[in-house]
């Protein structure tokens, strides 16, 4: 009953402690992380808002820049993602190493807010301009599919339990491994801004965050095991996980205008605080005893499954507070260049509890301070304009894949943007394209004893994405 390893993608999220699902330290990075969706104008430029305001995708940033605002106004982003990955399982060493391509593509509202402003209610007032901003974004889209397969001489589950010789038929050969996954979900964020204008140079802005999240993993790894007379055993273990939680976060920054050519700008966001995260599992990360489902499958035999019930866990994160540091310049009305820098301490990723110790000690020794930039740029035509930018986000991993004890590891990404926009007076069309890369490596037996065996998936994959904006003047 020898099964062919073919590749079905399913799965919906996951925690997994000892095997192949994503562990509390991999899900702990993921949450702390920022697509950076926003309208096409943003991210046609990288991004790159904090000095430069004007653009309701900017509030998350620095709230101070709903304040550059001229007139009160709506927009809405749609976003098309189409994600191609390519897995290569194991290295060169392995007995048979396959590569596996991949093509998936997600559709979704990414933005939606509106900005209001009023004029000072005292007109010997040194404070000009109120403003306030709502403002609705997808953070972090967490779909995503990907499988691989191969051979990585790894034989874990040598027995069946449903074999009742003795002594047991023993299964040490390996015929190959297979593994696909499917994460669904997201994290949303609701922000609401206020902001000022102090003498017509200084914008100062105060703005509350709140976080809805959902993550979904379903995932499965298929093990084909011989014994010495030939005999098959195929045997799946399968994981599944569903979190929801809910967070806050407040940032506050400034804008000050040195001249009608020069702006600069910095805003800090506090942690974000997810008091109340609800994990639905059918096993325990950190737990060995709580291993999911497996099931049997063997010649001669009834298929035999071994499984715990699903449970309910209850707990809270915190992820990394972010300084931003950012300057722009104007060109007159012919166009502008700006340039945010971001840092973001990933020792301060914590979860409640003692229950997390090890993660919590993961997070502070092997995670780092990172270092990221967003560069943009755009240039007018009377009432056409044309944008550019590029990102650099450095990833928080002071290990190398080989030496990393979590189960995803990935690398710095980078990615460039271009894009244009009309203005037709009493409304605005934008476009952009985007296109960002990342290598990652997934590591399929963590916290198994494999030998010398390293069951690794390398992971390369290129998001391209197409973003459309319109803006209605209010």
């Amino acid at each position: 009953m020898k099964k062919i390893l073919s590749l079905a993608m399913f799965i919906a999220v996951t925690l997994t402690s000892y095997s192949q699902s994503l562990e509390f330290k991999d899900l702990g990075i993921l949450f702390s992380q920022d697509d950076q969706n926003g309208s096409a104008r943003f991210r046609a430029m990288g991004g790159a808002f904090g000095a430069l305001g004007g653009d309701l995708s900017a509030m998350n940033i620095n709230p101070a820049g709903i304040a550059v605002f001229n007139n009160s106004s709506f927009s809405g982003t749609f976003n098309s993602r189409d994600t191609e990955t390519a897995t290569f399982y194991g290295d060169a060493s392995f007995n048979d190493r396959r590569s596996l391509n991949f093509s998936n593509n997600f559709f979704n509202l990414s933005q939606a807010g509106a900005v209001l402003l009023f004029d000072s209610a005292y007109s010997n007032s040194d404070w000009s301009k109120f403003a306030l901003g709502f403002n609705y974004r997808i953070t972090k889209d967490f779909s995503d599919s990907f499988a691989t397969e191969g051979n990585a001489a790894i034989t874990t589950f040598e027995t069946n339990p449903n074999d009742t010789n003795d002594p047991q038929t023993i299964f040490n050969f390996t015929d190959g491994q297979a593994f696909e996954t499917t994460l669904n979900g997201d994290l949303t964020e609701i922000n609401f801004a206020f902001s000022s204008v102090y003498q017509n140079k200084m914008y100062v802005g105060l703005g509350l965050n709140f976080y809805d999240l959902n993550f979904s993993q379903q995932s499965l790894l298929t093990e084909l095991n011989s014994s010495q007379d030939n005999r098959l055993l195929d045997v799946e273990l399968s994981q599944e996980n569903f979190i929801t939680g809910t967070g806050f976060s407040a940032n506050l920054g400034f804008i000050y205008k040195l001249s009608k050519q020069f702006r600069f700008g910095a805003s800090y966001q506090t942690p974000t605080w997810f008091n109340e995260v609800i994990q639905e599992t059918n096993f325990i990360p950190n737990d060995d005893t709580n291993f999911g489902e497996v099931t049997y499958f063997a010649e001669g035999e009834n298929a035999f499954t071994e499984s715990n019930n699903f449970q309910l866990l209850n707990y809270r994160l915190r992820t990394p507070s972010k300084l931003t540091g950012s300057a722009a310049f104007i060109f007159g009305k012919n166009g502008l260049l700006s340039l945010d820098y971001i840092v973001r301490n990933y020792n301060n990723l914590n979860f409640s509890g003692n229950f997390f110790t090890q993660d919590n000690q993961f997070f502070q020794n092997r995670l780092k301070t990172t270092h990221s930039y967003n560069i943009g740029t755009e240039w007018r035509l009377q009432k056409f304009s044309v944008r550019g930018g590029y990102s650099f986000e450095e990833s928080p991993f002071i290990d190398t894949p080989l030496t990393s004890t979590n189960v995803l590891n990935f690398n710095d990404v980078e990615g460039y943007s271009f894009g244009a926009g009309y203005n037709f007076g009493s409304f605005k069309l934008d476009f952009a394209y985007s296109d960002n890369n990342r290598e990652s490596t997934y590591n399929l037996y963590n916290g198994i004893d494999v030998g010398n065996a390293q069951p690794r998936a390398t992971i390369i994959t290129d998001n391209r994405i197409v973003t459309a904006t319109i803006t209605i003047n209010l």
